[in-house]
């Protein structure tokens, strides 16, 4: 659904001290932009920020990257993020917020910025064949994300689609990623670190389960071109179905 043009965004972000509005600029240096030096989790599509406002109050000790195309919805994370730690009486001090087309996003993230996790929540699942290299999870972007990722880093992947995550699991493994965790119902598997996103939330409503994976990147000099292993590395049992 397209979001209706929202006249009070660009101006909210520009006043916003935790929005980019130049993220080409901090290619190779986004550590100096942050507040102080910890690790670096990314949402890819963040959206309206439900999941990047519950991480970032839940972990003050990681650094949080929201990138989305819409200045639109950007404004509105930027609300949601700005209330819910106003009542927590804590500034904004570990997220940044910018609009980019992830489809470049090597012109803002190169390897000098390394990122510990990557969070991809409900992608466009793209199912027709011609448009599957769209998707977030194919090859096509996983070597570029990998240029920033750092050797032991994490992709932690949501979807309700269930074409899109198998396609996943063998995007993955053709790129050298190590299935570290998965579940076909993550509201039913017992694991509690990735809270709901909107899309989630309403996914839930309607019966529909999550699948969720958790994809271990071993670096290029650990042999990174092996397919994945469907191994017990979990940090919590997986409810495999």
């Amino acid at each position: 659904m397209r979001m209706r043009r929202k006249p009070w965004a660009r101006p909210e972000l520009a006043a916003c001290p935790y929005f980019i509005d130049e993220p080409q600029t901090l290619r190779g240096r986004w550590a100096q932009a942050f507040s102080r030096p910890q690790p670096v989790w990314l949402e890819l599509g963040c959206g309206k920020g439900s999941f990047l406002t519950q991480m970032a109050e839940a972990f003050p000790g990681v650094n949080f990257l929201g990138i989305d195309i819409k200045s639109e919805v950007l404004a509105v994370a930027r609300r949601t993020l700005s209330a819910r730690f106003e009542e927590l009486g804590r500034p904004v001090d570990n997220v940044l917020l910018t609009a980019y087309d992830i489809e470049r996003i090597d012109q803002i993230l190169s390897p000098q910025d390394q990122v510990d996790r990557i969070f991809i929540n409900f992608c466009n699942p793209w199912p027709k064949a011609r448009d599957h290299k769209k998707r977030l999870t194919h090859p096509r972007w996983l070597v570029k994300y990998q240029q920033f990722l750092r050797p032991g880093g994490e992709l932690w992947f949501k979807t309700d689609d269930d074409d899109l995550f198998l396609a996943s699991h063998r995007y993955l493994g053709e790129c050298g990623f190590v299935l570290a965790y998965e579940t076909r119902d993550l509201h039913r598997s017992g694991f509690s670190q990735s809270p709901p996103t909107e899309h989630e939330r309403m996914f839930t409503q309607e019966g529909i389960p999550t699948k969720f994976l958790i994809a271990r990147w071993p670096g290029k000099d650990a042999g990174g071109s092996r397919p994945p292993a469907r191994a017990g590395e979990a940090p919590s049992p997986a409810e495999r179905e």
